[in-house]
């Protein structure tokens, strides 16, 4: 029978517990419970706790260690005994039992959470790893949290390469999750990240392009109504497609001949980003002018960028440009080398090689904070205008088209 006694030298403040193992060895451990009650404690009735009340709780403890012990001669411990044991030992001396969220649960509520405070991108991209992870972890989804072991993650990642996901992707989603469970280790749901256990994947170097000039002004004479104005947006703003067929008139200032805009991306930080117009994208805006909240591009207004893409895939099959076929990405779409975001990098490449300063060019393609970018006067345009100034004119040039050669499979997308 489990006993309390307290330490005879009066080194320990708590009552020590002894019990005999499952192994027969009799042995004593502290149950952290203090032999004499804290000042001003109480007891749940409210009144103040006695030393009386202290010893109670104390043998709960012992008992409990004492049952697990049997247990375990028995051959019975399992984890879920041993959560269950103490859960209801917390709730005899704490009126609180042991708090537990299964994996499943705490990885939804964190997502839905996400939505309140992140851009649609962001939790778009969240939603897919925790999908794709629920979805390996089949039966064992429903485990408390902290039994999802580094195994789990391990397993996850392999089967992202498996299924044909490129290193970069894998090891990007592994990231992903990790923010989900270290939210769970800061609210003490959980003693450890399994996540960080997983050692990085080295990334295979990005296979993206960028547009030559040359292909841009073929892509601008292949295309017609709003995506000759949206591609000449995408090379002299270096806006993402996303956020330049949500541009409304209420954007352009055509006064102070700029767009300003929140990136989609970015939104939850509600910076905007401020370039200023280049004259072959400012002529092609004025042919049919706007004002308010009307859309600058009525025709691809509103609509998904993956109904878009194809779109743009045929543009490119018209101008003689191959899309070039790179990897697998996320949900088992096919990421091609060339493609609507390659005018973002055409962009920053282009001013890159105008000898456009690092920081300026930053600030034009808002990849982080810049200050000129909240500076929207006459003043703090300058220096901006005069880099776009260094892009070179597309609309009206005697740049041709690609030659024949240049024409594949992908071309007829």
């Amino acid at each position: 029978m489990a006993s309390l006694t307290q330490d005879s030298e009066k080194r320990s403040p708590y009552w020590i517990c002894c019990y005999v193992t499952s192994t027969g060895r009799r042995l004593k451990r502290t149950t952290k419970v203090s032999i004499r009650p804290e000042k001003g404690e109480l007891r749940e009735d409210g009144k103040p706790a006695t030393p009386a009340d202290k010893r109670r709780q104390a043998m709960e403890v012992c008992l409990a260690i004492e049952r697990a012990e049997n247990m375990a001669r028995q051959g019975t411990l399992t984890e879920q005994a041993v959560r269950r044991i103490l859960s209801e030992t917390l709730e005899r001396t704490t009126g609180h039992g042991l708090r537990t969220v299964s994996c499943e649960r705490w990885l939804r509520d964190w997502l839905e959470e996400k939505r309140r405070v992140r851009s649609a991108g962001t939790v778009e991209r969240y939603g897919y790893v925790i999908e794709g992870f629920l979805a390996g972890l089949g039966k064992r989804a429903s485990l408390p949290l902290e039994a999802i072991t580094a195994r789990d993650v391990l397993d996850y990642r392999d089967g992202l390469l498996r299924s044909g996901r490129s290193r970069g992707t894998a090891k990007l989603n592994i990231v992903n999750l990790s923010v989900a469970f270290n939210a769970a280790r800061r609210r003490q749901l959980i003693p450890f990240n399994p996540c960080e256990a997983v050692e990085h994947l080295r990334a295979e170097p990005a296979r993206r392009k960028d547009f030559s000039p040359e292909q841009v002004a073929a892509l601008v004479s292949a295309a017609d109504g709003d995506w000759r104005g949206a591609i000449l947006c995408g090379f002299y703003t270096g806006a993402r497609l996303g956020d330049i067929v949500a541009l409304r008139w209420e954007n352009i200032d055509l006064e102070k001949r700029a767009v300003r805009f929140v990136p989609e991306k970015t939104a939850a930080s509600g910076r905007a980003v401020v370039v200023p117009l280049h004259p072959d994208l400012e002529a092609e805006l004025l042919k049919a002018p706007g004002v308010g909240k009307a859309p600058v591009f009525p025709g691809l207004h509103g609509r998904k960028t993956s109904g878009l893409g194809g779109e743009f895939a045929a543009i490119m099959g018209r101008a003689g440009i191959r899309r070039g076929f790179s990897r697998h990405g996320e949900g088992g779409r096919r990421v091609y080398e060339l493609s609507f975001h390659s005018l973002r990098h055409a962009f920053v490449t282009a001013l890159a090689n105008a000898g456009v300063s690092p920081d300026m060019r930053q600030a034009l393609a808002g990849h982080s904070t810049a200050a000129m970018s909240e500076n929207y006067t006459h003043r703090g345009l300058d220096p901006l205008r005069a880099a776009i100034a260094l892009l070179p004119p597309l609309v009206g040039t005697e740049i041709g088209l690609p030659g024949a050669a240049a024409a594949g499979e992908d071309s007829r997308a």
